[in-house]
């Protein structure tokens, strides 16, 4: 069984910081005539503390706005013993450490970031180009998007670049879901983590047709699949005993047994002439797409896989996401979030001596410790990279890190 050596104080000085953390709120509280127990915001929270929404409001009200970054400032302290934290923006720390596991060296480089410090920040994800067939490194995207950090985001294809798996940015569906693996959604003011896919449904005024996916490889040719300009000029070639059909505004425009070049304000539906014919005849076509869970004003979608962590429990569906290829020790990223919506993003830096990578077991079980609620695994091994301050922040496989087709990043609004 992994085991995860950690320095035998640092549960020591978390309960310390937490005793102190408690003694100063309560002589803020004895000043104020607040009750102490509903200022606390940053402890391990026993049975006798109240939520989450209600705690944040009292701090709002109380806590000035030096109260709280000082309080984040010693939270992070307490919980990273021994690490080197640096603050890339307000409520960004930037936390470099070495653990050991089974007795041998990771070096992590963690991101934790407090929206509640800094209402103006953002966590968002980006694609390499204007299409989803290109590649680029974290570098250039986080410099063209003047992110304070970035990091890999989810898989992609190696030799075109495009994504494999759901992603959304703005509210637009980029791509859809591979395996029904795990997702994120990202929300103005919340965070949530489930087995997310896309439900399409083609609706004309005689028939309704399942699309099984958008803008991703084809796997079966008795799939119908629709390509939108965000995949390129073209739309890939007509299966075998296939066809495709352009529509532009809600009409269908012209129709193939090769390919056909994708139409702005429209797509190409792609599937078996069986399936498709009968839509020649229908003048009005309308798409209707949404999410399972339906994530109603969710504003971006993130996907990796497997789960780390669910609902507070370690969780790891490798099997059941199709991803029992990666689970040995490799260099990782991973992203999660702690009850109070504190985003976390680690890199564990692999195939060297001085850093040997991590198992996903080790790493769910490092990810729970830090606080997250729920947590999931993002591309990793030549992927993993870090770039913030001008810098790449790890030490990635390859110097400088490979071309990536998609990061995610921190930013200021």
């Amino acid at each position: 069984m992994d085991t995860i050596c950690l320095r035998l104080n640092e549960e020591k000085a978390l309960n310390g910081w937490i005793l102190t953390a408690s003694m100063s709120v309560l002589f803020l509280s004895a000043m104020l005539g607040v009750k102490a127990a509903d200022n606390i915001a940053y402890s391990v929270s026993p049975p006798t503390v109240p939520s989450i929404e209600s705690t944040k409001t009292t701090i709002e009200d109380v806590f000035t706005q030096e109260d709280k970054e000082e309080l984040f400032d010693n939270y992070i302290k307490q919980k990273y013993p021994g690490g080197t934290i640096t603050d890339l923006a307000k409520g960004v720390k930037r936390i470099k450490v070495v653990r050991y596991f089974n007795s041998r060296p990771v070096k992590l480089n963690i991101i934790e970031t407090d929206f509640s410090i800094n209402p103006n920040l953002r966590l968002e994800p980006a694609i390499a180009g204007s299409t989803l067939n290109y590649k680029s490194s974290i570098k250039n995207l986080s410099i063209r998007d003047k992110a304070i950090v970035s990091v890999n985001g989810g898989y992609f294809k190696q030799d075109t670049g495009a994504p494999l798996g759901l992603l959304m940015i703005d509210g637009r569906i980029y791509t859809g879901e591979m395996y029904n693996r795990v997702a994120m959604g990202i929300f103005d003011d919340k965070f949530e983590m489930a087995r997310a896919e896309v439900n399409i449904t083609l609706k004309t005024n005689n028939q309704e047709l399942k699309i099984n996916n958008i803008n991703q490889p084809r796997t079966l040719s008795t799939n119908v699949l629709i390509y939108d300009n965000l995949w390129g000029k073209y739309s890939p070639a007509a299966p075998q005993k296939g066809m495709v059909i352009a529509i532009q505004d809600g009409k269908i425009i012209s129709n193939s047994t090769t390919r056909l070049e994708i139409p702005q304000n429209g797509y190409v539906i792609s599937g078996p002439k069986s399936k498709l014919q009968s839509l020649l005849n229908d003048k009005r076509i309308k798409l209707e797409i949404k999410t399972t869970p339906e994530w109603k004003n969710v504003k971006h979608i993130i996907s990796g896989g497997p789960y780390l962590i669910k609902d507070g429990e370690i969780y790891i569906d490798a099997t059941e996401q199709k991803l029992t290829g990666i689970t040995g020790r490799n260099p990782r990223t991973a992203i999660g979030y702690t009850s109070d919506n504190n985003i976390i993003i680690i890199t564990a830096d692999g195939r060297e001596s001085a850093s040997v990578g991590l198992t996903l077991g080790e790493l769910a079980r490092y990810m729970k410790q830090i606080g997250c609620v729920n947590a999931m695994n993002l591309d990793g091994g030549s992927s993993t990279v870090m770039y913030g301050n001008g810098t790449i922040l790890n030490s990635p496989a390859y110097k400088g890190g490979v071309a990536i087709s998609n990061a995610v990043h921190i930013v200021m609004e």
